[in-house]
């Protein structure tokens, strides 16, 4: 058995300036004000467009990011409507295979320090699940059968592909301090890092985040 760490990557390429010039020229549509366009136009007109709540001009670009999380983070992920999504399905994988290296993944707890009692319980607890996995396969049950009995702590590969309206939305309620403490392990860095490079679209969601800012580079990958 396996144990890792959650975490996100943006896997597509992201040009700040160009997302920025791309939405402008699709909002300034509405007012026909094609000939404002400028140096620092597109700062400013978003800017506005934002404060105004006509956040429909966000839709127009789309971005995909892979969280590798468990199965209970993702279910959370997928109840987003306005986004698409492809993961990895434990129907079809048999983690008996030589690319698994024969075991199952889990993603470490982040509120269990390790070494505690209760760290080793939720181990001892997975490499159980795991054990009865690989029993119901060697009896000749499917993947699909044998994997009842795998743990919520199952690691996951989830693509999410989102508009940035559909971002902004995702990531003002999985950042903030109400979110589950795993889920905010993967998306406040995740903010942060789109925070860094489009500051306009990005920079009114506050996080509360449990990872420091010396960590993060742990948890948001860039493709």
């Amino acid at each position: 058995m396996r144990i890792i760490k959650p975490y996100a990557e943006i896997i597509t390429p992201l040009d700040g300036e160009q997302i920025l010039r791309h939405l402008e020229l699709c909002g300034r549509v509405c007012y026909k004000s094609e000939d404002k366009i400028g140096d620092g136009s597109a700062e400013r007109f978003l800017t506005g467009i934002i404060r105004r709540g006509h956040e429909a001009v966000l839709e127009h670009y789309s971005f995909t990011v892979r969280f590798v999380v468990d199965r209970g983070i993702s279910h959370e992920i997928v109840r987003h409507r306005i986004a698409s999504y492809a993961q990895s399905s434990t129907r079809y994988c048999n983690f008996s295979n030589d690319k698994f290296g024969h075991e199952i993944t889990v993603i470490k707890p982040y509120f269990l320090p390790e070494g505690s009692v209760a760290y080793e319980e939720w181990k001892a607890a997975c490499r159980r699940a795991e054990e009865a996995y690989f029993w119901l396969l060697d009896q000749g049950y499917t993947p699909q059968q044998a994997r009842d009995v795998l743990p919520t702590s199952l690691q996951t590969e989830l693509i999410m592909t989102m508009n940035v309206r559909e971002a902004r939305h995702f990531l003002r309620l999985r950042t903030s301090e109400y979110a589950h403490p795993q889920m905010r392990e993967v998306t406040v860095p995740l903010l942060h890092a789109l925070q860094d490079r489009i500051p306009v679209l990005f920079d009114d969601i506050l996080g509360a985040g449990l990872v420091s800012a010396k960590d993060e580079h742990e948890y948001i990958k860039w493709g």
